[in-house]
Formats: structure tokens, sequence, C-alpha cells
């Protein structure tokens, strides 16, 4: 690679793309552990929700939106930062797109199995997720190391995504009611792991339900230290030798509602910004 070329590689951004506005959980996190990286943003609002869509839709549309942010932002990775379509379509994506760096989201069974007291565990998701090949095998791997009660939480992501308080606070109140008990004591499930990158966004009115006691996990950290490797290795970090005046801003776009997305940028961002209307195909 010459010099020029690598240049031009640390300057391209990295592509994130979630159903909606949930994946700005994982941006968050992404920016926090990259603040020099340029980022494009895309929320597929107009084709969700993922999590009760099947499987061949979710392929095509993430395959869809990986064609668009390679020939129009030219992205140096790819950030899949939905848990349904990580598991429904990321292997797909990594065959058909060898040479870019993905990097997808699971629910964090495994730091939860290791640092729960109590070995009893909830886990809160959509129901693609679950029904997902990629999460019965991560299930079934940490069977011997903790209990785990899994509950499918259909219309919870779509509420979180229509800012939708009073029907947010409603099923989480719902869903986790009917898991049983949450607590510190023994039998009682002292960890939350939130299978949806959505569901961060609803972690008070979750902490309303559970208590306050109640360690919950997400996967924005995680992903964003591992797309931090994977670059790193490259050498392809904005820090290893791309423009400053390229570093941090952020592109947003979606295919549903422009002004939902910018209110939860707004909300949960801090900041404000242009989102451009798409039409992914």
């Amino acid at each position: 690679m010459t010099n020029s070329t690598q240049l031009r590689q640390c300057a391209d951004p990295i592509g994130v793309f979630d159903s909606g506005v949930g994946g700005l959980s994982v941006l968050r996190a992404l920016r926090a552990e990259l603040p020099l990286e340029p980022f494009v943003y895309i929320a597929d609002s107009g084709h969700a929700p993922y999590g009760e869509r099947d499987d061949s839709h979710i392929i095509a549309r993430s395959h869809a939106i990986t064609r668009y942010l390679l020939e129009h932002h030219h992205i140096k990775a790819l950030v899949v930062a939905c848990n349904t379509a990580t598991a429904a379509a990321i292997q797909r994506l990594r065959q058909d797109f060898p040479e870019l760096p993905i990097v997808g989201i699971e629910p964090a069974l495994k730091p939860a199995a290791s640092n729960s007291k109590t070995k009893h565990i909830g886990v809160l998701a959509t129901r693609g997720t679950l029904n997902s090949e990629k999460f019965r095998a991560l299930l079934a791997s940490l069977q011997d190391q903790a209990h785990f009660v899994v509950q499918p939480c259909d219309g919870l992501a779509d509420a979180i995504e229509r800012d939708d308080a009073i029907k947010t606070e409603a099923l989480c109140a719902y869903f986790t009611r009917a898991m049983g008990q949450f607590g510190l004591n023994p039998g009682e499930m002292d960890t939350l792991v939130l299978g949806c990158t959505h569901y961060p966004f609803a972690i008070d009115v979750l902490h309303a339900s559970v208590g306050e006691a109640v360690v919950f996990l997400e996967g924005g950290a995680p992903v964003a230290r591992q797309t931090r490797r994977l670059l790193e290795a490259r050498s392809w970090l904005a820090t290893q030798g791309a423009p400053v005046a390229r570093a941090a801003s952020t592109v947003f776009g979606t295919t549903g509602n422009a002004g939902q997305l910018q209110s939860a940028i707004a909300r949960w961002l801090q900041m404000t910004s242009d989102v451009q209307t798409l039409s992914i195909t």
C-alpha cells in the first residue's frame, strides 16, 4: 500500500447501521472510544422493525446498506449496530465483502455469566435475535455457567423508536414482571442483559421495574474496542495518518422519518445534525 493510499484509507469513515435509532447507543460508544474518527450512520427505519422480520428480509437490507455505504461513502469498516442483523446477516456480509472489516454486536451473555453473583441472569431481546442460530449456540455454550431467563420483547424497540414513553414504560414493566424475581438474593436475577441496541435508551424505565441494584449489560463498549483493534491492526486509524480536518464528523441518513432520527440524536447524543432521507434498494 502506497503512502497516499494509506492516508486516504485512514481518512475514510466508519459505517454504522441499525434498523432505526437504537444503534445510536453503539455510535455513542464508538465516538467515545474513537473521537477522531468520522462516521456515517444509517437508520433503516423505513424497513423496520428487523426483530419481527424474517432472515431473508434482514440479509437483503444489510447487504443493500453495506453496498450503499461502500459506493457512496467509501467506508473503511462497518459496524452492524443491531443484534438482530448481526445474528441474521453478519456471516453473509463477511462472505460477500471479504476486504471490509465488519464488527457485529451480540447480547453480553458471556460477561454476564462471568460477573453475576447469583448466577441467575435475565435477557431482553427481540424475537428475531432469540430465535437465531447464533444466539441459541451462544446460550447453549453457557448453560453450565449460569441460569438464563430469556424474554422476547415484541414491540419494545418500536415504542422506543417512536419515543412513546407511555408504551415503553408499560412494555418494560410487563416483560420484566413476566421474567420473575430480580434482586441480590439466591435464585434472583442480579443481572439484566439488554440484547437490543434500542433498550439502553430505556434504562431508567427498566431500573424502575427491576430495582437499582440489578446490573445492566449492553454491547456498545465491546464493539467500540473491537473496532479500534481491527483498524489498529491495519494501521487505518485516523491517528495513524488521516488529516485531522476530516476527523470527528458524523453523517446521518435514514430510510424513514428524518425528524424522528434528528430528535433521537438531540436527545441521546446531545448534538444537532442534518439528516438525509435516503432510498436504499
